[in-house]
């Protein structure tokens, strides 16, 4: 069975390259714009429940359904969201988070291991539940981070957590031959679902 874990479109806030975490920031005009509809049609298609994850969902696969799924919400980012690393260069919580590898607590928000956690649960979860109902597919629309935090998990060839962020609107193509046996995903190539 192959996977298709893909990230939302572009928003005002990755323009101006603000955390957006679990502020529900919806797609910019620009970003709707960009995105192109999947050259692939699966009935069911699961999206972390924030809106711009929904809408590039809707545009990518109009013909899917779309079950939610909470657990694959962005990190949250806590009292950084909305704001963008100019902005911090001198708010020493922020600088203290990136000298740690951006690994720890966000002040009013998650660590990076609280958040790998709770995605790699529900991500594997709905791979385990695709397997077992023998679907031909599973298709994920969720957020960078979420991306970053299962591929490390679970892909091979093995990559560091940041180098698994997609561009909005693209994503990574995973095979489960090896998922029952291993609890390992092989990737099978990237995707990008704009007109660029």
């Amino acid at each position: 069975m192959l996977i298709y874990l893909l990230r939302h479109g572009a928003t005002a806030r990755n323009a101006e390259h603000r955390y957006q975490g679990q502020t529900d920031v919806p797609l910019s005009p620009a970003g709707r714009a960009a995105l192109r509809q999947a050259d692939l049609s699966p009935k069911i298609v699961y999206v972390s429940p924030l809106s711009r994850a929904v809408e590039t969902a809707k545009i990518l696969f109009p013909a899917a359904r779309l079950i939610p799924a909470p657990d694959l919400r962005e990190m949250d980012f806590g009292v950084f969201e909305g704001r963008n690393y100019r902005e911090m260069a001198r708010d020493p919580d922020y600088r203290a988070w990136v000298a740690g590898g951006c690994a720890g607590q966000c002040p009013g928000g998650e660590s990076r291991a609280a958040f790998s956690r709770r995605v790699c649960a529900a991500f594997g979860a709905l791979v385990d539940g695709a397997l077992a109902a023998g679907e031909p597919g599973l298709v994920v629309v969720a957020h960078g981070g979420v991306q970053m935090a299962a591929l490390e998990r679970f892909a091979v060839p093995r990559r560091d957590y940041f180098d698994w962020n997609a561009p909005c609107g693209g994503g990574f193509v995973l095979d489960t031959a090896a998922w029952r046996e291993t609890r390992l995903l092989e990737l099978r190539g990237e995707v990008c679902y704009t007109k660029d």
